[in-house]
């Protein structure tokens, strides 16, 4: 883990309150994993203030890009960060995604839920794995992130609105059910790797412990300290509670515990 001075290098908007930023931290760079995390600390902020955690989007070539939505006031400050400023970033935070798949991977995300999954997608296929599937929901089609990114890694995309302005109308799982039954009754065999909000979270966890696969499912917790201090980020898992920000924040599947 490492606190770093890191230089913004892009910070642009993307749509629909969306952003996405690059900085410059090599060392960082080279040890983190998809999944995994960083704690930024918002320079407009008062001094006080805590750090605020984002997943990673990607981590390669001496550069870590997050992609973030604006939600509130640490987000709206981050806001106002420009390309030169200096960031202190702590990280590599939390355990990640396996980057090893027996049989296709099937990602599935919701809204900026897609950002870990964007940087497995690019390690599973750097590892070979040759069917990497990723399965986009949100409400709108503003909410749909880094489509064009995935394909250009050479994943295949299913997308799904709740208004039907792009891709199936419906749920996300929609187009993950047509995909998953095709594979049973071929004999494939998958692994699901999901990041979003809670009940697209549980379902996707049930679908994975309801057919004996294996499931990776990356908790979205107020991870306020990062380290497991602050017991802020409780999940319940079959163990007990676990910090999101030290035992996950991806968990296998069988061993969450829901409401």
């Amino acid at each position: 883990m490492q606190d770093a001075s890191a230089k913004v290098l892009e910070h642009s908007e993307i749509g629909a309150g969306y952003r996405f930023l690059v900085f410059e931290a090599p060392e960082m760079a080279k040890s983190l994993s998809p999944g995994q995390f960083v704690h930024v600390k918002v320079p407009s902020l008062e001094a006080s203030a805590l750090r605020r955690p984002f997943s990673v989007f990607d981590a390669a070539d001496g550069k870590v890009s997050i992609l973030y939505k604006t939600v509130g006031r640490g987000t709206a400050a981050l806001n106002s960060v420009k390309v030169g400023d200096v960031l202190r970033v702590l990280g590599p935070l939390g355990h990640g995604f396996p980057t090893v798949c027996d049989g296709s991977a099937m990602l599935v995300g919701g809204g900026y839920g897609v950002a870990p999954l964007h940087f497995l997608a690019r390690a599973l296929k750097s590892s070979g794995q040759a069917d990497v599937k990723i399965f986009i929901g949100g409400r709108t089609k503003a909410d749909l992130l880094a489509v064009d990114r995935f394909r250009s890694l050479g994943v295949d995309v299913f997308l799904a609105t709740n208004d039907g302005s792009e891709g199936v109308k419906g749920l996300v799982t929609d187009p993950l059910d047509d995909e998953l039954a095709r594979l049973r009754e071929t004999g494939g065999r998958f692994e699901l790797f999901a990041c979003g909000p809670d009940p697209m979270l549980k379902a996707v966890a049930l679908r994975a412990t309801g057919t004996a696969s294996r499931g990776w499912i990356s908790m979205d917790r107020h991870m306020i300290c990062g380290v497991g201090a602050c017991y802020a980020c409780i999940q319940k898992t079959v163990r007990g509670n676990s910090r999101c920000c030290v035992e996950g924040p991806v968990f296998r599947a069988e061993d969450l515990v829901w409401e």
